[in-house]
């Protein structure tokens, strides 16, 4: 299974999934309305890389952090 990181402001324990690309973690998450409203700012990243494409393959042991934006000084 696939581990999921919520960093920053998300502030949730990371879970693990079973999916085959980023696409089906979109749907995973369909039903979670505050998780909703920050999926579509987040950046995504596979293994420490960004990514864009939802369509990238997962496998088992890939990490996958979502990361909000964020502001600083």
């Amino acid at each position: 299974m696939a581990k999921v990181e919520f960093l920053g402001p998300l502030g949730r324990p990371s879970i693990e999934v079973d999916i085959s690309n980023l696409q089906e973690l979109k749907t995973y998450f369909k039903d979670d309305k505050e998780l909703q409203e920050w999926l579509g700012i987040c950046a995504v990243a596979l293994n420490d890389t960004l990514v864009c494409n939802l369509d990238i393959a997962v496998s088992s042991n890939d990490k996958i952090s979502l990361l909000p934006p964020v502001c600083g000084g």
